[in-house]
């Protein structure tokens, strides 16, 4: 029986698969190479929960695994913390079907987070603290060098604006970290990822995704509402995003207000022009439209994102 025609509607949605495709690759890779986050020989343990974003990022690294100029392993690790109605099942027939060596780690925090924290407040602090405590024991006892999250470009900023507002620090999520027992390195490969396109990316692998419970049941946590902000946001001005997480990348210490970073009480003038000093608002990265001020990038970010895209097409 001869296969069924390829419609336009099929060639364009293989093409837009494939860009993006390439896009992820990419942008992984060029995180990886950026913060030296994989090394030959590393064992890379992938905390994987059952949402899209770990998906992605265990689907992206098997993919690297096979084409990278490095050896490493790769080992996927799932916290079954006994949420009801969790499908065991789900996880280990997909890591079975992919050929990854995994590990199930059952621990009951569901009940202790539930026990502890008053009907109505934040559940996520107490939960992410006992999830990493066990993930870091697990890794110790695998021997992982590495420990991968799957946290995004997305999670990036929305942390950093969260501590801006609520906490009154200049702090995000790094890309690459010791852990708060000082024995592994956290890595995050997704560091320039577009949560939208892992969306994207999570539908057309189809993966098997497992809501969760706890945090997905709270609709009224102050991160959901910056990360709405922020989308809208980004759908008003596309590339705010990306955007300000070069931002976090490219920090002056002098044209902030840390004491601590700068010595702005000892400061004196020295009497020689300093080519890299005042020069904060010389170069204007918007120009005002008739609708109000529109947010542009600037000529060599404009230029880096054409290259992108063009490799994306390519």
């Amino acid at each position: 029986m001869s296969a069924a025609p390829e419609t336009p509607a099929l060639r364009k949605a293989a093409f837009e698969a494939n860009k993006l495709s390439k896009r992820l690759h990419r942008q992984v890779g060029q995180a990886i190479a950026d913060y030296a986050m994989i090394e030959p020989g590393d064992k890379v343990m992938v905390c994987l929960s059952g949402g899209k974003d770990s998906y992605a990022l265990l689907d992206i690294l098997l993919s690297m695994q096979q084409r990278a100029p490095v050896a490493f392993e790769l080992v996927a690790v799932n916290l079954d913390q006994k949420q009801p109605g969790f499908p065991e099942h789900v996880l280990p027939d997909y890591l079975r079907s992919r050929g990854v060596p995994y590990h199930i780690e059952q621990q009951d925090t569901y009940a202790v987070v539930k026990r502890l924290v008053p009907e109505g407040q934040t559940l996520c602090s107490l939960c992410s603290r006992l999830r990493r405590g066990i993930l870091y024991r697990v890794a110790g006892e695998l021997g992982a060098t590495k420990i991968a999250l799957g946290h995004h470009r997305d999670d990036m900023v929305v942390t950093l604006l969260m501590n801006m507002f609520f906490g009154g620090r200049l702090k995000g999520m790094p890309p690459k970290l010791v852990s708060d027992d000082g024995r592994h390195v956290v890595i995050r490969p997704l560091a320039y990822v577009a949560e939208t396109d892992l969306e994207r990316w999570a539908e057309h692998r189809r993966f098997p995704i497992i809501p969760c419970t706890l945090c997905g049941s709270q609709t009224d946590l102050q991160r959901v509402q910056v990360k709405a902000m922020l989308r809208d946001w980004e759908r008003q001005h596309p590339g705010r995003s990306d955007s300000m997480l070069r931002a976090m990348g490219h920090v002056v210490p002098s044209h902030l207000m840390d004491r601590n970073l700068y010595p702005f009480t000892t400061l004196q003038p020295g009497g020689v022009a300093d080519p890299t000093g005042d020069r904060a608002f010389d170069e204007e990265p918007c120009a005002p439209v008739a609708s109000g001020l529109l947010l542009r990038p600037a000529p060599a970010q404009a230029a880096h994102a054409a290259r992108a895209e063009t490799e994306d097409q390519s």
